[in-house]
């Protein structure tokens, strides 16, 4: 199979301009920068639904094959720590790298740029234990990683549901990590040390790497895997990599809600028991961007328990014509101007064409970044460069995204909400939605 569609990163910095941006001027100009820019550059939207947002982080089990992933849920309102938006240094340095970056001072200069956003949610909230919440679980792209979607996931959750956002560790995050355990010292060897360890709390830290000492692991971290050989076979060898990462996450998710312990390496203080019960199971839905958007629409045709898939400008390069005729369950597709090419327009058409209820949108003014947290912590100046930005507002295009979701959930779980309301969105009706082309006419 012809591989399908460009390969286009997160976001893409090509010119020069953005570390001049940020390091021209004396320290005092630069921290000014960094405070500007009406609220856009370093503040994620605050959730519009009836529920206040908690999140925490779970690692079910320490190594690679383990699942990883930030956990979004309606929680009681109370005041308490926002979690930073990267939330360690060592995010700033993959980034650089993905980026084809210095690791030295790019890193630096990202940390400069975003290192004061917080997420809007509140860290280890206590759980609003009043309903059960149907359940979605995230994919992100190509070069992100848990927290790059922090603003949809958390719009999603004020409206109750529980949001679990994947750390893939196929090597296409821009970086991540697990832990690996420690050798043990050599009985009586006068000449063995202690060697030194990683902390595993999952408190937002003040420093990139707190110690430990008592701990019997020690991080290692996963870079970001530049291709090699042919594109296709390394995409498609990942997205299935990335589908057992989401089931696995789905199975982690049913072991809380039936009450089974699930040993959380991130000791961070949020007690997973409070979640049994919870957990709308029967309700649960497969959400990706980008590659993210791969990786959905073919865990929905491998693993039944995903009653439907919603996919943000999904790139279809990675999947098999074969994966694709095998999704018979409805699918709701929300893209981006200017990321789909004519033939993955093409598959998209084919693939709805398999469930009467799967359905694809255009946002007018949209780039493929704009699912993206990025669409709202950037200058205009910046975006004007790289794009990362398109012409409809970022609010605005959150909301679309965020109700024309919802229509389709409540379509698709039977949710008892008013969220039909959107249901013009899901049709593709609206002033800020491209129009449908009319239907072919048949001859007389």
């Amino acid at each position: 199979m012809e591989p399908v569609g460009p390969v286009l990163p997160l976001f893409s910095l090509e010119n020069q301009g953005f570390p001049v941006f940020f390091s021209q001027g004396t320290e005092a100009e630069v921290l000014q920068r960094r405070s500007m820019g009406n609220g856009q550059f370093i503040q994620l939207p605050v959730p519009k639904g009836p529920h206040s947002v908690g999140c925490t982080d779970i690692m079910a089990g320490h190594t690679k094959e383990g699942s990883f992933f930030r956990l979004y849920y309606p929680c009681d309102p109370e005041e308490g720590e926002k979690p930073p938006w990267i939330p360690r240094y060592e995010y700033y340095q993959g980034l650089a790298e993905y980026l084809k970056r210095s690791r030295r001072w790019f890193a630096s200069l990202l940390n400069m740029a975003f290192g004061d956003c917080k997420v809007p949610a509140t860290w280890n909230a206590r759980f609003k234990a009043n309903e059960t919440y149907p359940v979605i679980v995230f994919s992100h792209g190509l070069g992100a990683f848990r927290g790059v979607y922090s603003a949809i996931c958390i719009a999603v959750a004020s409206y109750g549901f529980l949001v679990a956002a994947i750390e893939h560790r196929d090597e296409s995050a821009s970086t991540t990590y697990y832990f690996e355990s420690l050798p043990k010292p050599t009985e009586h060897d006068p000449t063995s040390k202690p060697q030194k360890t990683s902390s595993t709390s999952s408190s937002p830290p003040p420093s990139p790497s707190p110690s430990s000492p008592g701990s019997s692991l020690q991080e290692k971290w996963l870079p970001y895997r530049k291709v090699e050989g042919e594109e296709f076979e390394m995409r498609n060898r990942q997205v299935g990599q990335r589908v057992d990462e989401c089931v696995h996450a789905l199975q982690v998710l049913e072991d809380l809600n039936n009450g089974h312990n699930v040993d959380n390496v991130l000791e961070g203080g949020f007690d997973l028991s409070m979640l049994k019960g919870w957990m709308d199971l029967h309700r649960a839905t497969i959400v990706g961007h980008s590659f993210g958007g791969a990786t959905a629409i073919q865990a929905l045709a491998k693993d039944t328990r995903f009653r439907c898939a919603v996919v943000l400008d999904g790139w279809m390069l990675p999947l098999t014509d074969e994966t694709c005729s095998q999704v018979q369950k409805p699918i709701f597709l929300i893209n981006s101007e200017k990321f789909q090419t004519q033939d993955s327009k093409e598959r998209i058409e084919r693939l709805c064409s398999q469930n009467s209820q799967s359905r694809v949108i255009t946002i007018k003014g949209s780039v493929h970044q704009s699912h993206t947290d990025f669409t709202f912590l950037t200058l205009k100046p910046l975006n004007v460069v790289f794009e990362i930005k398109g012409t409809i507002d970022s609010m605005l295009g959150l909301d679309i995204t965020n109700h024309a979701m919802l229509a389709f959930l409540q379509r698709q779980l039977d949710l008892q909400k008013d969220f039909n309301k959107w249901d013009d969105l899901v049709e593709g009706l609206g002033e800020h939605l491209v129009p449908r082309p009319a239907p072919s006419q048949a001859g007389p």
